[in-house]
């Protein structure tokens, strides 16, 4: 009874957990470049002194879905998609970087290269900076050209390039801010074979079905694990009354 309660209880906790990565998913169905978060249950031993028998069940994120998601055209000179594996490098506050697959790029106030979410673009030499009065365009392997709007439009100049990297799935982690970063810290080399789509962005990975009949497993999950807590509430209860009845 007592390992009944134990492992009822934490599955009914760490249920409530999975239900929430479930929902986290449908909500970023249709945010660019969102990978998918993947959970799992284990169970791990309980230490001490006459809890040999019992055993906690855990919520363990075992990474997140790689799998590419579709690529929408867009028309936008602006709007990159990685063709393939690889990512896009940004630069955070703190000078560190981190991968992105959402190309969805724009040009800030004092003519950096930013994304949707206001963070640097990182080149293979640093920072991109746009010269002003131009329009630019991305080639495929990153190149970022700007044009001048007036008075030559045929001048076309290379400012930068972006920095493109494809390390290995299994050195990536996902952060809460939902960027990817390399689990022994450090930065990724640059890959020549990543290429990218101008004019498209990739969608999320999220299968809306499978998160939907997710979170109704869940749901009868929890339920479940709450009938077993009564019934070991139950049975402590007629094992009391029988203890009675004999005393």
């Amino acid at each position: 009874m007592d390992r009944l309660i134990y492992t009822s209880m934490t599955g009914a906790n760490h249920t409530i957990s999975q239900q929430a990565t479930v929902a986290h998913n449908l909500a970023n169905a249709a945010t660019t470049g969102y990978r998918a978060e993947n959970n799992a249950f284990r169970a791990i031993p309980v230490f001490g002194d006459g809890l040999p028998t019992r055993a906690f069940v855990v919520d363990s994120t075992i990474g997140a879905d790689f799998t590419p998601g579709t690529l929408q055209t867009t028309g936008r000179d602006l709007d990159v998609a990685i063709k393939g594996p690889g990512w896009i490098t940004v630069q955070l506050d703190n000078g560190e970087e981190a991968y992105t697959r959402n190309g969805s790029l724009q040009v800030g106030s004092n003519g950096i290269l930013l994304t949707q979410n206001g963070l640097k673009v990182k080149g293979d030499r640093g920072i991109i900076a746009i010269p002003p009065e131009t329009r630019i365009t991305i080639g495929v392997d990153g190149t970022v050209s700007s044009v001048p709007i007036n008075p030559q439009p045929n001048t076309v100049a290379s400012v930068g390039r972006i920095k493109l990297v494809n390390p290995p799935e299994d050195s990536l982690v996902k952060g809460a801010d939902g960027l990817f970063r390399l689990k022994a810290g450090g930065e990724a080399p640059v890959d020549a074979r990543v290429r990218l789509v101008d004019g498209t962005l990739e969608g999320s990975n999220v299968n809306v079905v499978h998160e939907m009949v997710s979170m109704i497993d869940l749901a009868r999950q929890f339920d479940m694990q709450m009938k077993m807590l009564e019934n070991a509430k139950r049975n402590a209860e007629q094992a009391s009354e029988i203890m009675v009845l004999r005393v």
